[in-house]
């Protein structure tokens, strides 16, 4: 029954008015909670004490650390997306991947400039083409291309099944960027968060660091209701559009 009545939930989200009210209804409280976190999250990271050999420059894994999550968690629910594009051709499936695109380039390009900023006082260099580094560009420059490439099919099921595809297959990337840095020899150190044994990081630095990553997750989730409400409102203006010229011509 809960299995059945799960079903029926999701197959009324494929209706877009449906989907409309749903995210009127959440996108105010997800922005509330956002800021919410946002502002404790700051607050902790200019508060904590400096790292006895990073300093102030320390608070940089405030933002890029969340960010660089987000870039991949991105590109992870772009990948669900797709599945639901070609397996169960949910109609606001490529309407979640074509919106989340632009977000998890955001995120990659934060987390590219950050590691920068923080990568030339700590190792006395802005970039080296190391695994981790070139992976998460590789990812950016993903991004861009389904960008473009959902800008240049002006047919929507077209694109959507042909963008899903290049998202699967592109998804490789994602595990080669979780673990470059175990595989290869990098300058990027290991993860200090996400381990088996749990983390290795002082909780001063930790928990500053989990809410500024929840703030970001919030806000990409924000974001990409507000994207995918818009983009649904495009298509309709779009079709409305077309319809009314196709009714001027027949009058013609």
């Amino acid at each position: 029954m809960s299995e059945s009545l799960a079903i029926t939930k999701f197959s009324d989200l494929a209706n877009p008015t449906r989907f409309l009210g749903l995210a009127a209804r959440i996108i105010p409280w997800l922005g509330c909670l956002t800021a919410v976190l946002f502002g404790v999250g700051l607050y902790l990271s200019f508060t904590t004490q400096g790292d006895y050999q990073q300093g102030s420059t320390v608070r940089i894994m405030y933002v890029h650390v969340p960010a660089a999550w987000l870039s991949m968690m991105c590109y992870s629910v772009m990948a669900l997306s797709a599945i639901g594009t070609l397996v169960w051709r949910h109609p606001l499936a490529d309407v979640s991947h074509k919106a989340a695109a632009p977000l998890g380039a955001a995120f990659t390009l934060i987390a590219l400039a950050t590691g920068a900023l923080w990568g030339k006082p700590m190792w006395g260099t802005w970039w080296v083409w190391d695994a981790r580094l070139t992976s998460v560009f590789i990812l950016f420059l993903m991004y861009l291309g389904l960008i473009a490439l959902n800008r240049a099919l002006d047919d929507p099921s077209r694109g959507a099944r042909l963008s899903a595809v290049l998202i699967l297959v592109g998804f490789v990337n994602i595990p080669i960027i979780k673990f470059s840095v175990e595989w290869w020899n990098t300058l990027h150190q290991p993860a200090s968060v996400m381990r088996l044994d749990g983390p290795t990081i002082d909780n001063e630095f930790l928990i500053p660091l989990l809410v500024m990553a929840f703030a970001f997750t919030f806000l990409f989730f924000t974001l990409h209701l507000m994207a995918m409400r818009n983009e649904i409102w495009r298509r309709r203006v779009t079709a409305q559009r077309r319809m009314a010229a196709r009714m001027a011509g027949r009058e013609l």
